[in-house]
């Protein structure tokens, strides 16, 4: 499982920031295309993105491709249409369980208010039988509803789930079509303002469903491009670390909150207060023993195992550290960019 505090993460705060220059490698190639699925989630590494700063790291072209969802990522990789995706544990288990060559390559961050059980006039978990939940299948809303579900001895089958994106979510609550949904921010923000949250991400870790957001990559790329895979990591580390050391910079007028909300749609003023429900942990902290270094291995195995109890995957593996690896954080932190 994986656990790491706030005030431990707070503690372990490192100084950083953005930065285009990078001196040229003989691997990074202008003429090597790298096509990325993200999904609109508000994160820091939203801002280097808006930036051009992953391209001008890796002197590469990317191709950005907007999923709403860890399952169709997972399936765009699977075809061969992507190198890199943007994924929540609970779809990152599903596809190593049925051993799709990908590997973790970094984490975003550990889910806690970010994601939520939102309903509408319903006060308590038992009223939710014979109600309408929507949230997307094999993502870690749809793992943390269940888990959520399982804790108040709430037999799934009582419930009617629905396999809406985020984006059918918002449109499905806004018509009055259902009853509650299992959903992450920016749609969430919207309809907590007429719901009201059973409970959270944060919640249901603590009643042994942690979950989390991770980058992923295509093993062939990996082993073809592993410079620029490093590249990326460090990117994207560099903007957590920017964010950890001076969060309250994120503030609602600043150009991070801006360039976050014109990728997410999220609401400017909004994001600042989005962000908080993370806890982004830092290149370091990733390679340690209780993240990429085994934690994080242990966690995936855990939401196989329950994703096989739900019926939701044939079969899990024995063993899925070749899934998870903490080489590319280790290899960020050498660039000095």
């Amino acid at each position: 499982m994986i656990s790491i505090s706030r005030r431990m993460l707070a503690m372990l705060a490192l100084a950083g920031g953005l930065s285009a220059a990078l001196s040229a490698t003989s691997s990074f190639a202008a003429d090597v295309t790298i096509n990325i699925g993200y999904q609109p989630i508000v994160e820091p590494s939203r801002v280097p993105q808006a930036d051009g700063t992953y391209e001008a790291a890796t002197k590469a072209k990317i191709n950005w491709k907007k999923f709403d969802g860890g399952a169709d990522v997972i399936a765009a990789i699977a075809s061969g249409s992507l190198d890199i995706g943007y994924v929540g544990s609970s779809p990152l288990a599903a596809a190593a369980s049925r051993e799709l060559p990908i590997e973790t390559i970094a984490l975003v961050g550990l889910i806690g208010e970010a994601e939520a059980l939102a309903a509408r006039n319903i006060s308590k978990p038992q009223d939710l039988v014979g109600k309408k939940i929507a949230t997307p299948f094999v993502s870690t809303g749809h793992y943390s509803l269940l888990t959520a579900l399982k804790h108040w001895n709430i037999d799934p089958k009582s419930v009617q789930i629905l396999n809406l994106r985020p984006p059918e979510i918002a449109a499905a609550w806004a018509r009055g079509d259902i009853d509650a949904a299992y959903v992450w921010d920016p749609v969430l923000a919207e309809i907590k303002k007429s719901g009201t949250v059973l409970a959270t991400s944060e919640d249901v870790a603590k009643w042994g469903g942690p979950t989390f957001d991770a980058w992923i990559v295509s093993k062939d790329f990996a082993t073809k491009h592993p410079d620029l895979v490093a590249a990326f990591v460090k990117v994207t580390g560099n903007a957590t670390a920017a964010y950890r050391a001076n969060p309250d910079a994120w503030n609602a007028s600043s150009p991070q909150a801006e360039k976050i909300a014109r990728l997410t749609g999220a609401k400017q003023e909004e994001v600042p207060a989005l962000l908080k429900g993370y806890i982004f942990p830092t290149l370091e902290e990733q390679a340690g023993t209780e993240l990429l270094g085994g934690g994080t291995a242990k966690a995936v195995a855990q939401t196989s195992e329950f994703l096989k109890e739900q019926g939701k995957i044939p079969a899990a593996l024995s063993d899925y550290s070749p899934y998870v690896s903490n080489r590319w954080v280790k290899d960020a932190a050498k660039l000095s960019f």
